[in-house]
């Protein structure tokens, strides 16, 4: 009982069980297991700094560059800013999938994960990106208030949703409209007025290309305004404090969590007690963390194993069960694309859907065959899906469209995987890796995993009858 509750813990509260945990599954309590998850995020979050040294050194003269126009600057080398820029974004990528899969901070990652769907942003600015995330990752687990501001005073945030082109008299109504829709109240629980209003409030907030907030007086609104039926010459921090006054925040955001974490099927009555625990502690991200992660309910057979993984969860799952050096780390980009999933680049503003949209005939196909493909050398002969949302405006140059051919080239450290397993008789392995890898029932034989598993010895068997499992659609949930 321990041990299933304890996958269903860590493939929650984040990315699955580590090989090195697999004997302590059993051994401890999910409490004593989340308490150790707690501790591991307390420590200080490193910034993550990955942008090169030639953006950083156009960064030191950026104000002289600024001032010449887009057709005197030399086409040469904005075109090799472009590809620094995108190679940036990709390091950036991998470097944070490398701390999902390392990391002993658990929770504050997975956390941190939700809310990069949360507060989606598409940006080729690494260090715009760079930025957001530091703020996503250091306040995952800490107040939704100072989240919220931080995030809507970001660089990455204030670009991407057109709050630079805000002024006075001359109102872009984008990033008010999104604040209340996607990242507050939810659609249906404010006015138009009430984005109107609220966009006059944001006027003169922008930011400068190094990432640095602006406030410019000369562009804000100082008039009254009204929102949410409060009235008063209000900035835009103001107006994120009214948002935050609104019980429907606190609800809106506990049943994404709830969703995201829990299961997606919400369930009212929960939610309802989460949502005024979460508004009580004045959004204390960790506490509601606490509620859901430490309650019984949390751990009903009806919520274990009813969550798809999302493609994200899925590649760094395997990782963490099956220790990997990558020869070539750029096919976990690709497959992130293939799948529908590319950490920093959305579909849109309202993040990726989720649940069961994460699964079609193709992707179902190719997620099965990725444990295949990590144990051997075949190529991966995939077309890689457009995640560009066309009403968010231009086309983003990529790349990595059409077919593409790659091999992951994966050097497995199978000893620990097979280590834990010394002690178990032959006949009783085939059920034992069973469940240590699925959250549910098995669909599929133990005799036919058996059957197309190698038996030439111990080893061979272990390691092969874990790619099989991994291989079938039982793997997907979580």
């Amino acid at each position: 009982m321990n041990q299933l509750r304890n996958q269903h813990l860590m493939w929650r509260a984040g990315f699955g069980p580590a090989v090195e945990q697999s004997g302590d599954l059993s051994r401890y309590s999910p409490q004593q297991f989340y308490k150790a998850l707690v501790k591991a995020a307390d420590k200080k979050v490193a910034y993550i700094d990955v942008a090169d040294d030639y953006l950083k050194g156009l960064l030191m003269g950026i104000e002289d560059a600024v001032r010449q126009e887009k057709k005197e600057q030399d086409l040469v080398q904005r075109k090799k800013v472009q590809e620094k820029s995108r190679e940036g974004i990709r390091n950036l990528n991998l470097y944070w999938m490398h701390e999902m899969v390392n990391s002993a901070a658990q929770l504050r990652e997975k956390m941190a994960f939700f809310w990069h769907g949360h507060f989606a942003c598409r940006n080729l600015n690494i260090f715009y990106q760079q930025g957001l995330l530091d703020i996503l990752r250091r306040n995952a687990l800490g107040s939704f208030r100072t989240l919220l501001k931080e995030v809507s005073r970001s660089a990455a945030m204030l670009n991407f949703l057109n709050n630079q082109q805000n002024r006075k008299d001359h109102p872009n109504e984008n990033f008010a409209r999104e604040v209340m829709e996607l990242f507050t109240l939810g659609r249906g629980h404010y006015t138009e007025n009430d984005i109107k209003e609220a966009a006059r409030a944001f006027t003169g907030w922008g930011a400068s290309f190094k990432g640095e907030f602006q406030f410019r007086r000369f562009q804000h609104d100082f008039g009254s305004k009204t929102v949410l039926g409060k009235t008063g010459n209000f900035d835009g921090e103001e107006v994120l404090d009214i948002l935050l006054e609104q019980k429907q925040t606190a609800l809106y955001i506990t049943q994404k969590i709830y969703r995201f974490f829990v299961n997606g099927q919400p369930d009212t009555e929960k939610i309802n007690w989460l949502a005024d625990r979460f508004y009580q502690s004045d959004y204390s991200i960790g506490k509601l963390a606490e509620d859901i992660f430490t309650s019984d309910w949390f751990y009903d057979e009806k919520n274990i194993g009813a969550l798809i993984k999302s493609p994200v969860e899925l590649l760094v799952g395997i990782q963490r069960m099956l220790p990997m050096k990558l020869e070539n780390e750029e096919s976990l980009v690709l497959l992130q694309r293939v799948l529908g999933q590319t950490l920093f680049n959305p579909p849109n503003v309202a993040g990726w859907p989720g649940g069961r949209n994460w699964i079609d005939s193709s992707s179902l196909m190719m997620r099965m065959r990725i444990p295949q493909l990590i144990n051997d050398v075949d190529e991966m002969n995939v077309r890689a899906k457009d995640e560009d949302d066309r009403m968010m405006g231009v086309k983003e140059a990529n790349k990595m469209t059409g077919m593409r051919k790659q091999q992951i080239n994966a050097n497995v450290d199978w000893a620990p995987f097979v280590k834990h397993y010394e002690s178990i008789p032959r006949e009783n392995l085939a059920a034992a890796i069973t469940t240590h890898l699925l959250q549910t029932k098995c669909g599929v034989s133990r005799e036919l995993i058996t059957r197309f598993s190698d038996q030439t010895g111990r080893e061979n068997f272990i390691k092969t009858a874990a790619i099989q499992i991994m291989s079938i659609p039982e793997y997907q949930l979580c």
